[in-house]
């Protein structure tokens, strides 16, 4: 059967419901990460930077209204690109930004979580985002070397002040989760997950119990579930072609399926895989579907 794929329209995004980030802020399960708007090894400017800032307002015409972006990516740039591009700010919009990892070059990071540090991330997040309070900020990573009270304690500082409105973590486990609940509300987790990678299956039903949304970055697994040597990729075409879709809008889909707490951000820098991936919240799985997806990629 030949493979049409489904094209987005306006207000994709609001076909697959909403979440209550925090239990106060609505937002549209499916929402876009901005990590690939930069340059390779998320060092850099974009190689189309007015195309760049075309995607972050396509997503927002498709009803996009989560938005993940982080200081480090660029680092800087996105967060810059996102206030070129839709500064003033639609109503509704969430911006969520990420502090804590600082660049040395193209793929190359140290975690820092000091709170000296953190309180200037917060800071100049503001700045360059040209808002007065940021509605997600998340600790991008725990740094071993600084103890979580001191973290987090920064951040809660920020929050009392009217700079941040809600705290979510980033690449932690269900015990870490615990122990950052003693000393802030975490309304968010963003850890790498997908269909092909579900390593932190343990932290999303951990989520999924307490109502804090899981935010899986990597949602097409870094663009594994599309390449061919990948052994379930001729499985999982098969499957989406009776769907007339994808396998990245497959992919998506099974993501929103798999919980109500499931935010995916899947990222790209072209505004013609942005439609593609946005069309993914109208493609609707039934259980068997679903059943057939998952044995599709078991070892």
């Amino acid at each position: 059967m030949e493979q049409i794929p489904l094209f987005a329209a306006p207000g994709e995004a609001p076909a697959n419901g909403t979440f209550l980030i925090g239990g106060d802020l609505p937002v549209h399960r499916l929402g876009y990460g901005t990590m690939r708007l930069v340059g390779e090894g998320t060092w850099g400017e974009p190689g189309d930077p007015e195309e760049a800032r075309q995607v972050l307002r396509r997503a927002v015409e498709l009803g996009v209204t989560l938005l993940d972006t982080a200081d480090a990516y660029g680092p800087e740039i996105a967060e810059r690109l996102i206030a070129e591009a839709l500064h003033p700010y639609p109503t509704g919009l969430v911006i969520a930004t990420k502090g804590g990892i600082t660049r040395q070059g193209p793929a190359r990071t140290e975690y820092v979580g000091r709170a000296g540090y953190l309180i200037q991330c917060v800071e100049m997040s503001l700045r360059r985002l040209r808002l007065e309070c940021i509605d997600l900020y998340q600790l991008h990573r725990i740094d071993p070397r600084t103890s979580l009270d001191e973290s987090l304690g920064a951040l809660r500082q920020m929050q009392d002040q009217g700079k941040i409105r809600h705290i979510g973590l980033s690449e932690v486990t269900p015990y870490q989760i615990d122990q950052a609940r003693r000393i802030v509300d975490v309304a968010t987790v963003q850890n790498r997950y997908s269909l092909a990678d579900q390593r932190h299956a343990d932290a999303l039903e951990y989520c999924q119990t307490r109502d804090i949304g899981f935010i899986p970055w990597y949602p097409l697994a870094a663009g594994k579930l599309l390449r061919p040597d990948y052994a379930p990729a001729t499985k999982l075409a098969r499957i989406a072609a009776r769907h007339q879709a994808t396998v990245a809008q497959l992919s998506l889909a099974w993501l929103l399926h798999r919980s109500p707490v499931m935010l995916p951000i899947p990222g790209t820098s072209k505004v013609a895989h942005l439609e593609e991936n946005m069309a993914a919240a109208r493609l609707k799985l039934s259980a068997e579907d679903v059943a057939e997806i998952e044995a599709a990629v078991k070892p």
